[in-house]
């Protein structure tokens, strides 16, 4: 799992990758979209317009997430797609019951059918990445090498441990040492 609040530091791309490679090794692999620009989608073979149901139904109507995974066109990677439609979670989610889990409850039907699930988050910390968050076991936070970012960085990882402390007390960074 993946996340950051700034555009363009390559977390649709290192999802992606990384999706894929454990796919090549083998590994039945699951790549989550939670980003409503739905790049991760498109990035391993979906038209992301096409792409019916998706994570807005699973997390706005409760459809159980195995009716929107499809095969990908590489062997072993499986994708839950998401389009623009799941902008509108965000705000659907605002006043729904366990709106900081519907993730994590729609991922215990299938989470055992994987070796490994990838998501990938938007570039904010709403409601959507706090799902994300609060459904990982592990994060990966990729930056740019300049100040702003480890100043965002910081921040961030002040929300990861708030959300560790009162949803996901396994979370961890994954790199940290």
């Amino acid at each position: 799992m993946q996340s950051q609040t700034k555009r363009g530091v390559g977390k649709t791309t290192t999802a992606v990758n990384l999706a894929s490679a454990l796919a090549v090794l083998g590994h039945d692999t699951l790549l989550i979209d939670m980003d409503p620009q739905g790049n991760a989608t498109s990035g391993v073979g979906f038209n992301k317009l096409e792409f019916e149901p998706n994570l807005y139904d699973v997390l706005v109507d409760l459809l159980p997430l195995e009716k929107t995974i499809k095969q990908s066109p590489l062997p072993k990677l499986s994708a839950a797609g998401a389009n623009n439609e799941l902008a509108g979670a965000e705000i659907e989610l605002v006043s729904a019951l366990a709106r900081e889990s519907r993730l994590k409850g729609a991922l215990s039907a299938v989470k055992n059918k994987y070796a490994y699930i990838v998501i990938d988050c938007p570039p904010s910390l709403g409601l959507l990445t706090v799902n994300a968050l609060n459904a990982s076991d592990r994060i990966i936070i990729p930056i740019q090498g300049e100040y702003y970012s480890m100043e965002g960085l910081a921040a961030f990882l002040a929300a990861v441990d708030r959300i560790k402390g009162a949803l996901n007390p396994k979370l961890e960074t994954e790199g940290e040492s």
